[in-house]
């Protein structure tokens, strides 16, 4: 049987052997994703050059849509089974080349995707400003092709540029630039099982039971900490409806669900919860809390004018079980030259 002190030292070498182990399995996944990257951007400049080339010859020699095909089949023959250059996909690259290449944003972004999310960018959206907005946040937050399509289906970027909040002023400076999709104006919540009439409480355990399918929803950057979480005041109990941790701010998020329309003293009630979080609940390397708002509706006149002198950073939306945006709110679009500098902030 080892002594105390043998069995000391196998722990400790254990622990050395776990750590060392740990570094090299970093180090590893780091050279992989690394080495990903670049061969995404090689892939991504090839098809680039073949659709800007395929278009110059069709210009100079006048080629019809019938040379794509041609290629298709002369690559397959060159190369034997290799994927990536059917006639489709020649014409992707082509549509991509034609799309972009008057733009002075959008090629050199397009090698920071991958070529499935371009597609679903080119074909999706029709503006550059959109187009660049959600190429740079498929770059920023790693997006899936199938989370893209979803983002663009519940209109994230219409939502994003219409999202009222006081972070600009309330937030640390090292903050101010990640705070784009933090808050969005309205949120789609089609997938709670909800009636017609519904109260705070069921529209709560609706959520809870779909918590995976909500934190998506609200970013997908999120970590759920509780319901109705407790924090303490003087002799008193207050109850948060639920308690969210964002994992890129490193903050935590107090969400309050409201099923009626945005009032000014739900502004008060949350910067309540938040110094009281901010006191007893963050932790020293931890940035200061955020609340989020949801309402059923709002008047935007009404939350602008709540959240002028809230010391706070607090973002106020709306909620809909549809997937279609309002007409009233896209008729208040921001200007594009105010689209483009939100957009340069990502």
């Amino acid at each position: 049987m080892k002594s105390t002190k043998h069995q000391k030292n196998d722990i400790k070498e254990q622990d050395q052997y776990t750590s060392f182990l740990h570094d090299l399995t970093s180090k590893i996944v780091a050279s992989q994703t690394k080495a990903l990257h670049y061969i995404n951007k090689e892939l991504i400049q090839l098809y680039w050059n073949i659709g800007k080339s395929i278009v110059e010859k069709q210009q100079v020699f006048n080629w019809g849509d019938s040379v794509i095909t041609g290629l298709a089949k002369d690559i397959q023959i060159a190369f034997p089974g290799i994927k990536g250059f059917s006639a489709r996909n020649l014409w992707k690259m082509r549509d991509l080349y034609i799309s972009y290449a008057n733009d002075e944003k959008l090629p050199p972004l397009v090698a920071q995707i991958s070529w499935t999310n371009n597609l679903i960018i080119l074909e999706k959206c029709q503006h550059t400003i959109e187009r660049e907005f959600y190429i740079k946040m498929s770059h920023k937050y790693g997006w899936s092709k199938t989370v893209l399509a979803n983002h663009i289906e519940n209109q994230t970027y219409e939502k994003t540029m219409l999202g009222q909040n006081n972070f600009n002023i309330t937030l640390p400076v090292e903050l101010k630039k990640h705070h784009q999709l933090l808050v969005k104006d309205e949120y789609t919540f089609d997938f709670l099982e909800l009636g017609p009439e519904y109260s705070e409480r069921q529209f709560e355990n609706s959520i809870i039971t779909k918590i995976d399918v909500f934190l998506k929803e609200m970013g997908g950057v999120f970590g759920f900490l509780g319901r109705q979480y407790k924090v303490e005041v003087g002799n008193k109990e207050y109850f948060i409806d639920l308690l969210l941790y964002h994992r890129n701010l490193k903050c935590l998020v107090a969400i309050e669900l409201k099923i009626d329309e945005f009032v000014p003293e739900y502004i008060g009630k949350m910067q309540f919860y938040l110094r009281a979080l901010d006191v007893s609940v963050k932790r020293p390397d931890e940035n200061p809390s955020i609340g989020i708002i949801l309402c059923k509706t709002k008047d935007r006149a009404t939350v602008e004018y709540a959240l002028y002198d809230s010391a706070k950073p607090i973002g106020v939306a709306s909620y809909t079980i549809t997937k279609k945006l309002p007409k009233e709110l896209t008729d208040q679009l921001p200007s594009l030259e105010q689209i483009q500098k939100l957009v340069d902030k990502i």
